[in-house]
């Protein structure tokens, strides 16, 4: 389950990890990953038919998704949606061959292994260049974590990148969507991964 600014929590600065303990998350193999916006404001752009139209703030977020498969040897770009208040994306981690060799030349490599540092470093990115924007009325494009399932058979990732793919057409059953009503399909999906 994805934390919304600690809400249920007496402490409001304590926050649950998400994570598997002691479970070592720059091991070969394949992630779903779920993050959302601050406050799931529909910043990123709007579904129209079906489809997501982004506006300039996801098409900064695309950008350094992919920008992330660049910088880093170590994951293969899979299966990912921008949506008006979150993103989804599958990531697959390949053989961690500790420190990455540098070429000689000017290119950044980022020697990030871990999901969390690959999706920190995402994220981070994507924060800068919207500040770049100078845009007054954000002040935090993210919310502080993010969902993370580690996708465990052949079966499951096609049922997760059947649920990106048709994600913009389900936007009114989303989860994530604040005016959205989840119907029995949306519910069952996400009942696997609890």
């Amino acid at each position: 389950m994805i934390i919304n600014d600690n809400k249920n929590n007496s402490n409001p600065h304590q926050r649950h990890s998400l994570r598997i303990k002691k479970y070592n998350y720059s091991l070969p193999g394949a992630y779903f990953i779920t993050i959302c916006t601050y406050r799931k404001e529909n910043i990123l752009g709007y579904i129209i038919d079906g489809k997501i139209e982004l506006n300039i703030l996801g098409k900064i977020t695309v950008r350094e998704w992919l920008k992330t498969f660049q910088i880093r040897k170590n994951i293969q770009l899979d299966e990912y949606v921008i949506m008006p208040n979150h993103f989804h994306g599958i990531i697959k981690l390949t053989e961690n061959k500790g420190v990455l060799q540098y070429a000689p030349t000017n290119k950044f490599h980022s020697p990030s292994q871990s999901i969390g540092s690959i999706v920190r470093g995402f994220k981070s990115a994507v924060t800068r260049g919207i500040k770049r924007l100078d845009y007054p009325f954000l002040y935090s494009i993210w919310q502080r974590n993010y969902y993370e399932h580690i996708i465990r058979n052949e079966n499951e990732l096609n049922r997760i990148r059947e649920y990106i793919q048709n994600n913009p057409l389900r936007w009114e059953y989303d989860r994530e969507n604040l005016e959205g009503k989840p119907d029995k399909t949306e519910e069952r999906f996400w009942e696997d991964f609890s």
